[in-house]
């Protein structure tokens, strides 16, 4: 079964002709348990269930296939559909994790979220934690060690197979995770853990200083073997603090990353290490269902890119109407609500919240 994404780019003039190719994305259901909609996201445990992949039989089966286990038999399927394609056709796995648990989660869950989203987000911490470009908890480390330990019990037991390249968001909590994550495994040599920080694998940006990264030197310093993409900015250049990004700019955001990414990147399986409204928005790309991660979870989907020789029809996302503001207290909130009015914001003495005048969108 194939859910179509229909987010589909302008083609551009090359010579008079409209240039005649863009990739459509769908997402190949039936394989894991992510993909049922009888599967329950809130309660799901991708260690107690083999990363979600189901138990069954692939016509790609080999006659005694009691040797092999369920990832070697579901590698050789994937293997099989490559080899029986189109040559326009192409399918990957993409194992998306999210990063461990941030001081902005922290901060989120002590304050509740409508008093984060009010007023205390805004600020680079409270005195006690900073969030500001959030590090991980050691509840966060534990969670990325826990899918370390994971992911050396099915190299050993399943035989899977790991990822050939790697991606991070360049904000810390997932540059700390995925090293967490990857290092010290019994990697093939030919497929190091050596990641590509992509500046569009980033969270959904939003006026909250955690969605901020940091400048590309110190990024360099903290993690010198990671691999930054050309045309990574010294300075965020994307964060104002002042507007927010809409679902449907960051969904063509999304879009633009996996294009990227599938029309220069070979492998088959490919690590993902980025946040919970970005994979959210890779997955509405996709055309997967609604599955949202706890933090330190890891989500696989069998991800089927066509080549289509023809001009996509356009977008409807304009900068200028997808970034917009949102209201919040200068003060600490006397109490805040979930929804309603200005955005559920309580501000100390009955004053209204304050509405900051809208900005340009970033250039993308």
């Amino acid at each position: 079964m194939v859910h179509l994404g229909s987010f589909l780019l302008l083609c551009s003039a090359v010579h008079g002709f409209a240039a005649a190719s863009y990739i459509e994305y769908s997402t190949v259901a039936g394989y894991f348990l992510q993909d049922d909609n009888a599967t329950n996201a809130t309660t799901f445990d991708y260690t107690a269930t083999n990363f979600g992949l189901i138990n069954q039989s692939y016509p790609t089966d080999p006659a005694n296939c009691a040797p092999l286990t369920q990832w070697q038999r579901f590698a050789m399927h994937v293997a099989a559909l490559n080899a029986q394609a189109p040559r326009n056709v192409d399918y990957k796995l993409l194992f998306m994790g999210r990063h461990g648990e941030g001081w902005h989660n922290a901060a989120e869950s002590f304050y509740g979220t409508p008093a984060w989203n009010c007023y205390w987000s805004l600020l680079d911490g409270n005195g006690t934690a900073m969030w500001s470009d959030a590090q991980l908890t050691e509840n966060g480390i534990s969670q990325a060690l826990k899918a370390n330990s994971f992911w050396l019990s099915r190299i050993h037991e399943q035989k899977i197979p790991t990822p050939e390249t790697y991606y991070t968001s360049p904000l810390s909590r997932c540059l700390t995770t995925a090293n967490l994550t990857f290092s010290g495994l019994p990697l093939p040599p030919k497929h190091p853990f050596i990641p590509t920080i992509k500046e569009k694998l980033r969270e959904g940006i939003s006026e909250h200083t955690c969605d901020r990264r940091s400048n590309k030197t110190y990024i360099h310093d903290e993690f010198p073997w990671y691999e930054i993409e050309q045309g990574f900015s010294e300075y965020d250049e994307l964060w104002t603090g002042v507007t927010a990004e809409t679902s449907s700019a960051q969904d063509l955001r999304s879009k633009q990353l996996l294009d990227d990414i599938f029309s220069s990147d070979r492998s088959t399986y490919i690590s993902f290490t980025s946040h919970s409204g970005e994979i959210a928005s890779i997955l509405r790309v996709l055309g997967h269902r609604t599955f949202p991660l706890n933090t330190g979870a890891v989500i696989p989907v069998l991800v089927r890119a066509e080549t289509v020789e023809s001009c996509a029809p356009s977008s409807t996302v304009s900068d200028a109407s997808t970034w917009t503001p949102s209201p919040h207290c200068t003060l600490p909130p006397v109490t805040s609500i979930s929804g309603g009015a200005n955005g559920g914001c309580v501000c100390t003495n009955g004053a209204a919240p304050v509405l900051t005048t809208l900005a340009p969108a970033p250039t993308q």
